[in-house]
């Protein structure tokens, strides 16, 4: 990973405009039955659990909707369990609300906290250095997942609570990099990103809400695992489109587009036009890979298929939720969908956070990555008189050595 400050053009740019992903990606939209009934009942139990929200964040609750996304993205399964990943969703949205602004120390509890619930689920039996009463987030997880574990089946069950832990580790390293001021490089990103979207635990949730338990044949298969990944990407790459520009305001960099802006000197536009084609391109290889999953038996192949079907519904449903929520284009979602122009918000504590970044030598050869800036004429010429003394005892005193030397040791080499 390479340090670099926050990318500031000269003449920064006033607005961006999206690519057409919705355009792009033909797969048909669905939403569950009782949808909106489920949600609003999701939205109010994490509502209640979490009375130290602020007023503003119990507010940005409600316009989240992750409910009506949970609908969008698991739109054929059960009532009962559409309400236990809705709840999951919520809470996501929650972890990584409260996340973002913390320090590694602070993730590194909440992680501890979350994960001594999926562990524990009967009561809370607190580890070394927890708290003796369980914290809000704690009690939220033994909720939901003493609800999930009834039905669902072995193999979710454990690939939730080992993607989930993959979650808090990348949290936990984004903390780091933000505490100590560093922009990943784009592999890095890419790999980190994968896990802090949280899209792997709530994949894992398309076989509990199918009620189905893929063997783990099929499940590292090269193509379902393309399938997996190429979801992820989707719905994580196009979601640093979506909420780049709230990210931008509060200064933050764990994003594609300010990485390359940052690492390739990209413009704005060109970046978020270099995010659009790999998202369109992403969309196009899903298709490509549905087209040539095997056949694993008839039993199996109708779980398979509805798995795949599962990831679809994510790529169409959060494409589309994304201008539904107030998360990221506030009420004028429905509108940016339309005419898809972003205005820039002001940045929030810039100079704090340029001050806080420490740079070091990129990769990048400084000379076409980092363009040289004219130095002051005073600090340079005072830089150059400094070095006069120096220069002058050099140049004055290499004569005179030669000349002793070659008196003391001229026998020497005439022998």
């Amino acid at each position: 990973m390479t340090s670099f400050a926050t990318h500031t053009p000269s003449s920064r740019a006033d607005h961006f405009i999206l690519p057409d992903l919705v355009g792009h990606c033909h797969f048909p939209l669905t939403y569950h039955p009782n949808g909106d009934a489920i949600a609003a009942e999701s939205v109010r139990w994490l509502d209640e659990g979490c009375p130290e929200l602020s007023p503003k964040a119990r507010a940005a609750l409600y316009g989240l909707q992750a409910g009506e996304l949970t609908a969008y993205c698991y739109p054929h399964c059960s009532d009962e369990r559409l309400r236990v990943v809705s709840d999951f969703m919520n809470y996501l949205f929650h972890l990584d609300n409260i996340s973002d602004g913390m320090m590694r120390k602070g993730t590194e509890e909440l992680s501890d906290v979350v994960m001594n619930a999926l562990w524990f689920p009967d009561r809370y039996i607190p580890t070394k250095g927890q708290p003796s009463t369980e914290a809000s987030a704690g009690k939220m997880a033994r909720d939901y997942w003493t609800r999930c574990i009834r039905d669902a089946k072995p193999g979710p069950q454990a690939r939730f609570k080992e993607t989930l832990e993959l979650f808090f580790e990348s949290v936990n390293q984004q903390a780091r990099d933000r505490d100590a001021g560093i922009i990943p490089d784009l592999e890095s990103y890419i790999s980190m990103r994968r896990d802090t979207s949280g899209c792997k635990p709530v994949f894992d949730l398309i076989e509990y809400a199918m009620d189905i338990d893929l063997p783990e044949s099929v499940v590292t298969h090269p193509i379902i695992k393309a399938l997996n990944q190429g979801a992820n990407d989707l719905v994580t790459w196009s979601n640093d489109i979506f909420s780049y520009n709230v990210e931008q305001s509060r200064g933050d960099t764990h994003n594609m587009i300010a990485i390359l802006m940052n690492l390739r000197g990209l413009d704005l536009q060109s970046a978020v036009d270099f995010v659009g084609d790999l998202c369109k391109q992403t969309i196009d290889a899903f298709i490509d890979n549905q087209r040539n999953v095997p056949s694993f038996g008839p039993e199996l192949d109708r779980d398979v298929a509805m798995y795949i079907q599962g990831l679809q519904d994510w790529i169409v449903g959060s494409l589309h939720w994304s201008f539904m929520t107030e998360r990221y284009f506030g009420k004028a979602g429905a509108e940016i969908k339309a005419h898809r122009v972003v205005k820039l918000l002001p940045r929030r504590n810039t100079d704090a956070q340029m001050a806080n970044m420490q740079p070091q030598l990129p990769r990048a050869p400084l000379d076409t990555a980092f363009p040289h800036k004219p130095q002051d004429i005073h600090s340079s010429l005072l830089a150059v008189l400094r070095y006069i003394p120096l220069v002058a005892a050099f140049v004055l005193g290499i004569p005179s050595i030669l000349c002793f030397l070659s008196r003391r040791y001229v026998g020497i080499f005439a022998r």
